[in-house]
């Protein structure tokens, strides 16, 4: 008799417990909600039940009713940035979420290069990070770092904590996410918010829903439960659905992606990719044509792992942005690794996206852009190159002349150019074994040291011609973005 009584009694408890409200990871202490907009607030409940969500800002309560299946959500309006603040959900219990700020809440996503924390990975350093950790403590600026999941249906929910900046948690987020939003903190004076959603080796495919890949025949229509468990990370729609969908809904302000390396041996079709991306973010998010900027590759010899002709890649992440509208590129040039796929140089790498969110997003004057490839003439045996956004004119980094430019005639062939200079902001190239310059590349290879600046920011690889190049490349299996 006691035994059933006990066993009812523990039911009753755990049916309490169960039907408290429960809200997804990333609602909970520390987070930062987007300022002045209607953000969504939802979770799960008793079916049926009432919930209550009070909002001490503006004292106001808004209920829902949760569904059959206990989901329900709200929509609250937030004011200018400030905090900190308690919100409390009410269905009978009492959920509270403490230390909220109200401020500029950011997507970071990408593979290993945006993943890479400030620790580094193991022999392989991210620059300053010891500087860096002695002075990144701010309690205006929190941090959400989302495990690493990939699955073949979506879920609803991520794992990870919101947590104030400070050396712990610094040393383990994302370095160029931080480097990001502390340069926001800075500039911006509010609270900041980074969800960093990202996989080392991920596939641009595999931040996609499945009906958005049905304009690219060449990868997988048909994804199934082996082909996630072989390809995790790699496997179209894969952490679209155990990473990214849980999150879409969450008001924000934009997104900033570092992705591409594993996409080098699949260059051809990575701009309309992306644009597709981009598009199914924006149309699930609907949030408009929300800002959303992106680290083109850094070079690298990308013969140690057995490809090649990255720069092609480098090419489509670079067309891509004409493609896709409130979107920009940031170029990363200067800051590779001949030797390493994962770059040191991370504080340019967040820096210079948030000198495009700054300029782009939150309209603020002075700073310096990013100069492109305009156009070229040839004047007899020299070869003149013009470039759009270049008011400052372009500059060589390390001198009056640069190695990284190759001419070529009607009969295709590159030769290193033996006379660069540059007047204003035009490049002048010739060649002494090409008295009929056809066409003129830059920095177009794997490797680069990349030298042409403008305004204190490189210049991305280009080419003047059109020629078609089919590399071939050897996929070695070796998980060179994953090495933890």
């Amino acid at each position: 008799m006691r035994r059933g009584i006990f066993f009812i009694l523990f039911y009753f408890l755990f049916s309490l417990v169960e039907a408290r409200v429960r809200l997804p990871k990333f609602f909970s202490d520390n987070m930062v909600l987007q300022q002045q907009s209607e953000c969504k607030l939802w979770g799960w409940a008793e079916p049926g039940k009432k919930i209550l969500v009070d909002t001490p800002w503006d004292k106001q309560s808004y209920s829902a009713t949760a569904r059959k299946d206990g989901y329900f959500q709200v929509t609250v309006k937030t004011p200018e940035a400030g905090g900190p603040y308690t919100i409390c959900f009410r269905d009978g219990d009492l959920v509270m979420l403490n230390n909220v700020m109200i401020g500029e809440v950011w997507i970071c996503s990408g593979q290993s290069n945006m993943e890479m924390q400030m620790k580094g990975f193991k022999q392989q350093p991210v620059e300053g990070t010891t500087e860096e950790l002695l002075r990144c403590q701010d309690a205006s600026l929190r941090l959400f770092t989302v495990k690493r999941h990939a699955s073949l249906t979506p879920v609803d929910d991520v794992t990870g904590q919101w947590s104030e900046a400070n050396a712990a948690s610094v040393r383990d987020f994302s370095a160029t996410a931080y480097y990001f939003g502390r340069a926001l903190r800075q500039t911006l004076g509010v609270p900041v918010g980074l969800i960093c959603t990202s996989w080392g080796g991920s596939a641009c495919e595999a931040w996609m829903q499945a009906d958005w890949l049905k304009a690219f025949p060449k990868v997988n229509q048909h994804v199934t439960e082996a082909d996630v468990k072989k390809l995790q990370q790699r496997c179209p729609t894969a952490l679209y659905n155990g990473q990214l969908k849980p999150l879409i809904g969450y008001s924000m302000k934009g997104a900033i992606w570092y992705q591409g390396e594993d996409n080098v041996p699949r260059y051809d079709y990575y701009a309309p990719l992306l644009k597709a991306m981009v598009e199914g973010w924006r149309n699930d998010w609907k949030q408009g044509d929300f800002p959303f900027y992106y680290c083109q590759i850094a070079p690298y010899d990308y013969s140690l792992i057995g490809w090649k002709d990255s720069q092609y890649l480098r090419e489509q992440q670079l067309k891509a942005e004409s493609l896709i509208p409130n979107a920009r590129m940031a170029v990363l040039m200067d800051a590779g690794l001949e030797y390493g796929i994962h770059p040191r140089k991370k504080r340019q790498a967040g820096e210079r996206l948030a000198l495009l969110a700054l300029s782009n997003t939150y309209g603020v004057k002075g700073l310096p852009e990013f100069a492109t490839y305009k156009e070229v003439t040839f004047q007899n045996d020299t070869a003149v190159i013009a470039f759009d956004r270049s008011k400052e004119w372009v500059y060589f980094e390390h001198g009056t002349t640069s190695e990284n430019f190759e001419v070529a005639g009607q009969d295709r062939m590159f030769h290193p150019a033996t006379k660069v200079w540059v007047s204003r902001n035009h490049v002048y190239v010739k060649c002494d074994q090409v008295k009929q310059p056809a066409a003129v590349r830059y920095a177009f290879k794997d490797w680069a040291d990349g030298d042409l600046m403008h305004d204190g920011l490189p210049v991305s690889s280009f080419r003047t011609d059109n020629w078609e190049n089919t590399p071939q490349t050897t996929q070695t299996g070796k998980d060179y973005n994953n090495p933890q």
